[in-house]
């Protein structure tokens, strides 16, 4: 079986690597580009990718409407659509609006990236969130995803978006915010500082059209957003209400 991705970013291209050692990869990439490709792997016109039987859409959340539109006409009857993206409420809900009813529609999110699986999938999770397929097309999927080492989580878009506005969302920001602090590596420093240096090397490897992404398409990431900044500044209320330290100022 031949499996048509489209979009070939930086997890298109590790999806395809995993991949193509079990199927034939047609990879059609809106974004163009020229990047090398997996043996087993093959860059097609937007067409062909989208007339094969598996159909996994790779492409930043902010493109996936566009997309869709682009290939419904052109996905076959009984075909499976896969999404990839880090947000599951509006891209299951545009795959069901935009593509035809006879199309089967799998959401999911594989919940790790170039950064944290460049040897195996073993370990590693993944999110499916079953739209609309057949329960043994679903199993099938399913096996085969078990079959590679993965832990498969089983959620519907909202609880998924939800729970990734903490998860995701918040850790991405919070990273964000230590790389335009500017923290880095200290000569004196703790275990705890080392982990916030992780977080911020993780996602500032991202692109930042990503980090928008899923700060502006989950619905939920904004409050949680919210919540964090508003307890940040009540700890801050907090310790100014204790009293001063008794022996002067603090050094400059």
């Amino acid at each position: 079986m031949g499996i048509g991705m489209i979009g070939y970013g930086r997890f298109g291209r590790i999806a395809a690597r995993h991949l193509s050692v079990d199927f034939e990869i047609k990879v059609s990439d809106p974004a163009g580009g020229d990047p090398p490709m997996p043996l087993g792997a093959r860059r097609v016109p937007l067409a062909e990718a989208a007339s094969e039987a598996l159909v996994i859409l790779a492409v930043p959340i902010g493109a996936l409407r566009r997309v869709l539109k682009a290939i419904a006409p052109r996905v076959r009857p009984g075909a499976l659509v896969v999404d990839v993206c880090s947000v599951k409420t509006w891209p299951a809900l545009w795959m069901r609006t935009l593509l035809p009813p006879q199309v089967d529609i799998l959401a999911t999110h594989p919940m790790f990236g170039p950064d944290s699986a460049v040897g195996t999938l073993a370990g590693r999770k993944i999110v499916l969130c079953r739209e609309r397929v057949a329960e043994g097309r679903y199993r099938k999927v399913r096996n085969y995803l078990t079959g590679k080492g993965l832990t498969v989580i089983e959620s519907d878009p909202r609880r998924h978006d939800a729970q990734a506005a903490i998860s995701l969302s918040l850790t991405h920001f919070i990273g964000r915010s230590l790389a335009e602090y500017g923290a880095g590596p200290l000569p004196i420093d703790t275990e705890g500082y080392c982990r916030l240096l992780h977080i911020l090397e993780v996602v500032t490897n991202d692109t930042w059209e990503l980090f928008c992404d899923m700060q502006r398409f989950n619905p939920y990431a904004r409050a949680e957003r919210r919540a964090f900044l508003a307890a940040m500044e009540r700890v801050e209320r907090a310790m100014n209400r204790q009293s001063s330290p008794r022996n002067g100022p603090a050094p400059k």
